[in-house]
This record gives C-alpha cells, structure tokens and sequence, in this order.
C-alpha cells in the first residue's frame, strides 16, 4: 500500500488513483485492489455496491498557468448493499487508513458514483484551499 501511495504522492508517475479494497467480504485486510491514471472518473468504475473501499487521488490544479499545484482527496466509499457489519467497523477501518494516506486537501464520502464528480470535487478543493484569485471566473 506505501508503494501505491508513493506513486500517487510522485507528479511524475503517471499513476494518479489508487483503490484500497478488502481482501475478500470477511477480511479487515486493506490491499490495492486497482490503480490507474484516469483520475476520479476511473477510480470510479472499479467501485461496487457491496463493497467499501478507500480511494486515493492526485488532482492537479491552476488558477492560471503560472500556478499549477497538486492536491489530494480521500474517498471514502460504502456500496449501498454493504453488510452492516462491514458499515459498523469502517470507522476504526478509516482511521487506519488515514495513518497511512496521510496528506489529503479533503475527504470525500460516498455511496453512490454521482457523488464523486470531478467538478464538484473540483470547487470542494478550491474552497478547501484558501485563497482564489481566479473568483471571478469561479462558480462558487
């Protein structure tokens, strides 16, 4: 997982997501489950309706040219058809996680994909960081 993590934390690697999935639907064993370089779209069709996981994504942003940075999002997922007893030990589960995805601008939970669109978590991280000097153009 530090491996995958490293990766996504590297501007030059390509690798920009990684999904941390359980073992199986019994286990409280974290692996990457996937990892890719189409942003949080791609991450997106590997999450299932029975399942939690854990995403982690570099998304690169700009106000103008002059002024690229990077920043990161946890998504914390939880299918719609997740047993209870997987949602009832999540909480402890994520703290975990945050342990060792360290650096994130914001988390964002969901349960269902519309809730994970590239443009509203956009504007989220452009709140989240502080100054805008692009507000006339913004939307927020």
């Amino acid at each position: 997982i530090l491996k995958a993590y490293d990766e996504v934390c590297d501007d030059k690697n390509e690798v920009n997501w990684i999904l941390l999935t359980f073992a199986d639907t019994k286990s409280n064993i974290l692996k990457v489950g996937h990892k890719g370089t189409g942003g949080i779209d791609e991450l997106k069709e590997h999450l299932k309706e029975d399942e939690a996981a854990f995403g982690y994504v570099r998304v690169p942003m700009s106000n103008d040219p002059l002024s690229q940075r990077t920043k990161f999002v946890l998504v914390s997922w939880i299918g719609q058809q997740l047993s209870y007893m997987r949602r009832a030990r999540l909480s402890v589960q994520k703290s975990d996680v945050t342990k060792v995805l360290r650096y994130f601008s914001i988390e964002v939970p969901a349960t269902e994909h519309a809730e994970l669109d590239a443009d509203d978590i956009l504007v989220q991280l452009k709140k989240a960081g502080g100054a805008n000097y692009d507000r006339q153009t913004s939307n927020y």
